[in-house]
């Protein structure tokens, strides 16, 4: 019998991607990965994942390597937010299900997106983009301060900074602007987006197609970063204040030709209601889809495959009556991560669900305030949503992490422990 392959145009390196690969196999599906460098994934060798080297920027070259499989391309999609756009593009051309490719990459053009929003009147942000430290300057001097400078393409708060004066815009637009983007972790980046600072509690909407799902609430550690520590689904918020901010992110999808499959609606509750910080047009990260799953019994990555793959899915559950939570051990110290102690003592947790390392000893940690300072985590379930919440940060404790510096073989005792 001939493979029926679904087609992972690269992947994100921990978390969903290895999720993507393993619910293919479940569907029946043999997964594929292309990659312009395989080896950035190291699950494709422990699974033993299908993978091909292909130039992924290039749809073309994307085409004909799917073109080239030996049997059925059921589907073509990603996983990571840099490559949706080309996914959608190459199943489009294979008259596969798919999203709307261009909806997508003007989604991911963070002042394309902002200025749609604002032309049909979703609240969000006063914005403008800068291509130089002085023009970052002169827009955070016109939007006044504090404000948040951001790459105009990127993901995961990566060089994302609150900014309180003129001297903390340039630099941080310098750091984006002037970055190996290497070093970054992001794509060459032409300009920075400059943005009205939102005050009030952070909430993300998970969506599919176009109902919302739940609401996540999201903790975030201190500014000027927005690195996300942990989050609670769902959110406790009361039913007006819900719909509220469920269905502005409803209209935020809409407004942007958006609400094919997964969507990641994130926004602030202001003393003047919900108010849209960006769309992303994929499934949530910071394993919130696990989150979602122990809560509501939706399995959002399978559903994602199967609707790329043209499989039925399953019908949405009814409103959660269960809670999750997830908290973050987060790097505070730079070196070598030595050991994670306390892993079993914080599965003994009651209430705990699930915990894991997002990092191997012997890597190199660099605390840089974003989502690659993550060493592990922790995700706890049950009836209770305070309970919940509490026994995730219980088992958060029971983790300690050892960063040695660089070069040593032995060091202090745990550097790390929130």
């Amino acid at each position: 019998m001939s493979a029926r392959w679904l087609v992972l145009v690269e992947s994100n390196t921990t978390g969903s991607g290895r999720l993507f690969c393993a619910r293919a196999r479940e569907l029946g599906l043999r997964p594929v990965v292309l990659a312009r460098d395989p080896g950035r994934y190291p699950y494709l060798a422990i699974d033993r994942i299908d993978h091909r080297r292909t130039d992924t920027a290039d749809p073309d070259a994307v085409l004909a390597a799917c073109t080239a499989l030996a049997g059925l391309v059921a589907g073509v999609t990603s996983s990571s937010e840099y490559s949706i756009a080309t996914g959608g593009e190459v199943a489009r051309r294979l008259g596969l299900p798919h999203p709307d490719p261009a909806a997508v990459r003007a989604c991911r053009d963070k002042p394309t997106q902002r200025a749609r929003l604002h032309e049909v009147g979703v609240p969000g942000a006063r914005f403008a983009a800068a291509r130089s430290r002085a023009e970052a300057v002169a827009a955070a001097e016109a939007i006044g301060y504090p404000v948040v400078v951001k790459p105009v393409a990127g993901s995961g708060s990566i060089a994302t900074r609150r900014c309180s004066d003129p001297e903390s815009v340039e630099a941080a637009a310098a750091a984006v602007l002037s970055a190996d983007p290497a070093t970054l972790g992001l794509p060459p980046q032409e300009a920075v987006l400059v943005e009205e600072y939102l005050a009030g509690p952070e909430f993300s909407v998970e969506t599919f197609d176009d109902r919302a799902i739940g609401v996540t609430r999201k903790h975030l550690g201190p500014e000027p970063h927005f690195l996300e520590t942990g989050h609670d689904f769902p959110a406790r918020l009361d039913p007006a204040a819900r719909a509220a901010i469920a269905g502005t992110a409803v209209g935020a999808l809409r407004a942007l030709g958006l609400g094919w499959g997964p969507a990641h609606v994130e926004l602030r509750h202001t003393a003047t209601g919900p108010r849209i910080v960006e769309v992303n047009p994929r499934l949530a990260g910071g394993m919130i889809p696990r989150m979602v799953q122990a809560a509501t019994g939706i399995d959002l990555i399978r559903e994602t495959v199967a609707r790329a793959a043209g499989l039925p899915g399953r019908p949405p559950a009814p409103p959660p009556e269960r809670a999750a939570s997830i908290r973050f051990l987060v790097a505070d110290a730079a070196g070598v991560l030595a050991e994670v102690r306390g892993v079993a003592e914080a599965r003994q947790v009651p209430g705990v669900v699930e915990v894991g390392l997002t990092r191997e000893p012997g890597q190199e940690v660099v605390p840089r305030g974003s989502f690659q300072d993550r060493l592990g985590y922790v995700i706890a379930a049950g009836d209770d949503g305070e309970a919940v919440a509490r026994a995730a940060q219980t088992g958060l404790q029971a983790l300690k992490a050892r960063i040695v510096p660089n070069g040593a073989a032995t060091g202090p005792e745990p550097a790390v422990s929130r």
